[in-house]
């Protein structure tokens, strides 16, 4: 019999994805299925990215590239970061990789062991607190809740650090609820950390250009001061409907650029050479596109929360960024689970349960936007049906 190693049995998923198998599952046996579970843009990658990854597959870029990517690119990176954020960064901290999970994985692996504390949002991207547990760190749950738009509170994040913290990782715009938090709170952590100068931040901004209203986006490399300890995220996936491309970065702070390059030798070589030059054109080519995506989705955003606010049992705060919708569906009668399988199952519409999420999910549904509005609607009459 194989004996696998004990901590594979740490390892968590993301549900998102076994909601979309067996949605697809559903599909290919005739169910008309409406799928808003999996968090992508459903717009194609705009053609002059598409032309630049071909041709450099035509011009003969078929090799390995730098380990931490191509100098071109991360040059690419700083200037768009610098002109996004204000903030310098130098190509040299940047490290280019296969989307944006690697980043996620290599920062909790250099940071988590046994005895460590790891604190990350919940509800929120679920490959954080599965590679927590991976890494043998106790994760530490950062508590969202609806009564503050799913913005983390500083006080509370600060009040829990204890000698053991080793990382904290935020993310906002956020992923399940869709909710930003604001800079004064932002400013109100930065500043507590400095009574904490051994804690490492990780900042998950990989929905930083997707915000709605008149919302503005702070990212962590607007603080020099702690810019020796925090690991930035970011990438092409969601900007540029790029999901498929397997292209992301982050910005490291220089203590652990070395540490961080090395893994990526060991876990990957180096990021598809072709991938990179799209991605390139990605961010010093025409933004209409991208800007075009923000503008459908907010119109999509605004429709969806509307009908979910008119379903009954239901609730639905605004969504501020992403593409993501967390209703609260606890006047249903129905727990997270039994609502999403409910509704996939009786009406042909994929959702995700909040508690895919963390356990701070129950009660909650997310739904993605990232579908037509056509197919929104319909979904939402069909879950009113079965209501």
């Amino acid at each position: 019999m194989v004996r696998l190693a004990q901590n594979l049995d740490r390892l968590g998923t993301e549900s998102a994805f076994e909601v979309l198998a067996r949605a697809q599952k559903l599909a290919a046996s005739g169910r008309d299925i409406i799928n808003l579970g999996i968090g992508q843009p459903d717009f194609r990658t705009p053609e002059h990215i598409v032309e630049a990854g071909i041709k450099a597959l035509r011009d003969g870029h078929h090799g390995y590239t730098p380990a931490n990517g191509l100098p071109v690119l991360r040059e690419a990176v700083a200037a768009d970061l610098e002109r996004r954020h204000g903030a310098a960064v130098n190509p040299d901290n940047v490290v280019v990789v296969p989307g944006g999970k690697p980043t996620m994985f290599f920062a909790i692996l250099m940071l988590g062991e046994p005895g460590a504390e790891i604190m990350y949002p919940n509800p929120g991207f679920p490959i954080y607190e599965s590679v927590i547990r991976y890494s043998g760190a106790t994760p530490v749950p950062i508590r969202l809740s609806e009564d503050r738009g799913f913005a983390f509170n500083a006080d509370e994040v600060l009040a829990q650090i204890t000698p053991a913290t080793r990382l904290i990782i935020i993310n906002s715009p956020a992923n399940p609820t869709g909710g930003v938090t604001p800079k004064a709170e932002i400013d109100k952590l930065v500043a507590g950390l400095m009574d904490h100068p051994d804690v490492v931040l990780m900042s998950d901004e990989i929905y930083s250009q997707m915000l709605y209203g008149d919302r503005v986006h702070t990212s962590l490399l607007q603080y020099p001061e702690i810019r020796d300890r925090l690991i930035l995220l970011d990438g092409w996936s969601k900007t540029y409907a790029m999901t498929g491309w397997r292209l992301g970065y982050a910005v490291w702070p220089d203590a652990m650029v070395a540490h961080v390059t090395r893994l990526c030798i060991n876990d990957h070589s180096c990021v598809n050479a072709a991938a990179q030059y799209a991605g390139l054109a990605a961010l010093t080519g025409p933004q209409d596109e991208a800007r075009a995506m923000v503008a459908e989705f907010d119109i999509r955003r605004s429709a969806i929360v509307s009908a979910l606010n008119d379903l009954p049992g239901v609730r639905c705060a605004d969504a501020a960024g992403a593409f993501y919708a967390f209703p609260n569906i606890e006047g249903t009668g129905m727990t997270s689970r039994e609502a999403q399988d409910r509704f996939l199952n009786e009406v042909g519409v994929a959702t995700v349960a909040g508690t895919s999420f963390g356990a701070y999910g129950e009660g909650y549904l997310r739904f993605s936007y990232a579908n037509s509005l056509e197919n929104i609607q319909t979904a939402i009459a069909r879950i009113k049906t079965c209501l």
